[in-house]
């Protein structure tokens, strides 16, 4: 059992969880709780190491000897060890450190998220489940957008980085993509036209902008049009993962009616 704070494995853990930086670097990022784990299973994601307490439920004790009866290295640490570590009030005893595995990103692309700005890390996890729920098939990060793999991205994701493509990446590279592909480039916009009124069915990349300052001038030289989500009450606006997530369920309704 690992009890000591100093423990190399311990050491790695919590600077792959406090920095952006050391996760770039390492190629590595942490996941906490049974579900996560469970996701990053199924996706075939490439689990390094794995540290349990003794807390841990009877699901999670199940999949603790799975992952053994794998090769995985599993290490059990004292409960105070793992509150130390864990980025929750409530721990769930568990917590893995995985390898960056880059999905493949399908040659015919049609449906596209861009995340401009986004600093609220509940906000991009949100995005990203969303994206998930709706068939988005890949995510392209600019600069000045929160790490997607920051623990609290992770937790609001429930599981969608191991289902969608997440690539972080500079505007010149998006830009190419988005000109390959043909994608029309919708920015979100309070004064843009209404998504009831556009034609959503066309392959496109939505941009969403950031909660203060809303899209960067980056973007907006990008987009090729404006769009807006019609308001019935007297609201100035809605929070980024909400109004992205609106968005992405019109287009999946546009889609699914379409003809």
């Amino acid at each position: 059992m690992i009890t000591s704070a100093q423990n190399s494995k311990i050491k790695l853990v919590r600077a792959l969880l406090g920095r952006a930086k050391e996760r770039r670097e390492a190629g590595m990022f942490v996941v906490e709780g049974v579900r996560l784990i469970e996701e990053a299973v199924k996706g075939d994601w490439r689990l390094e190491t794995v540290l349990f307490d003794e807390t841990l439920s009877e699901r999670g004790k199940s999949q603790v000897e799975g992952l053994r009866s794998r090769g995985v290295d599993v290490e059990e640490v004292s409960e105070s060890l793992m509150k130390s570590l864990s980025e929750t009030e409530t721990p769930q005893g568990i917590l893995a450190v995985l390898k960056f595995t880059e999905l493949p990103i399908p040659n015919n692309l049609n449906f596209v998220l861009i995340p401009d700005q986004i600093r609220d890390p509940g906000n991009l996890g949100t995005l990203l489940r969303s994206a998930a729920a709706t068939c988005v098939q890949a995510v392209l990060i600019p600069p000045e957008t929160t790490d997607a793999f920051a623990p609290k991205v992770l937790r609001a994701g429930m599981g969608a980085h191991f289902r969608v493509p997440i690539r972080e990446t500079g505007w010149d590279q998006i830009h190419d993509v988005c000109w390959l592909a043909g994608l029309q480039v919708l920015v979100a916009d309070m004064e843009g036209k209404s998504c009831w009124e556009m034609d959503l069915k066309q392959p496109l990349a939505l941009i969403i902008g950031g909660e203060a300052e809303g899209a960067s001038d980056e973007a907006r030289k990008l987009a090729t049009q404006k769009i807006s989500i019609p308001m019935a009450g007297n609201v100035e606006s809605l929070n980024a993962g909400v109004a992205g997530s609106v968005l992405m369920f019109e287009v999946v309704r546009q889609r699914a009616y379409a003809g």
